[in-house]
């Protein structure tokens, strides 16, 4: 499967001086984020702030969704403080990739801060380019089967609760999932649905 793959000294920081921006490149600061080709080969890292301001740089990121025997699927309704889609529903697990970091690194670091959630078997069903008019996102989507218990971490996420596919349909269009899950969901519903 499709995994980074990193140089072997540290990549160039973004965004390079240019012409337009000859000045001294400034160290950034905050969380650095791996630029990525479609080949996800890491070529650049750049902060987690550049990478949101409209550059449209392709940086990864790690989606989980978390499928019960039942059929129902949990999600988590994005915190009211999150700058993007407060108090949305949205996919049980998603973050970035932290540069360094391999996908299963992501996954599993972002599973455990979101929803305390350290031991599973994830199935990674694809992966896929998602532009909005503030960046643009290289997303490796996962899933796993069960019922595991999750403990929320309040700062990420306001609450959770598992949906029933009829639900999720009916809610589509509606303002109350995220674009990037619906699109999502449309995308992988038969696979999720073929692990059962």
């Amino acid at each position: 499967m499709l995994d980074l793959v990193y140089p072997s000294s540290p990549a160039p920081l973004y965004p390079r001086p240019s012409v337009d921006n000859p000045g001294s490149q400034t160290l950034p600061t905050g969380e650095m984020l791996p630029l990525v080709e479609p080949s996800g080969l890491v070529y650049g890292q750049a902060s987690r702030e550049w990478c949101h301001s409209g550059s449209h740089v392709l940086h990864p990121v790690v989606h989980l969704h978390i499928i019960d025997r039942l059929g129902r699927l949990y999600l988590q309704k994005r915190s009211l403080t999150k700058d993007l889609l407060p108090g949305y529903w949205d996919t049980a697990v998603g973050g970035h990739v932290s540069y360094g970091e391999s996908i299963p690194e992501a996954l599993f670091r972002e599973t455990s801060e979101e929803l305390g959630l350290s031991a599973f078997n994830p199935v990674r069903l694809c992966t896929y380019v998602w532009e909005t008019e503030r960046d643009s996102e290289f997303v490796f989507v996962h899933a796993i089967v069960g019922h595991p218990t999750l403990r929320p971490n309040a700062e990420e996420v306001s609450e959770g609760r598992w949906w029933s596919i009829p639900e999720l349909e009916e809610a589509i269009g509606k303002n109350i999932l995220t674009p990037n899950f619906e699109s999502e969901f449309q995308r992988i519903k038969d696979q999720l649905l073929a692990m059962l």
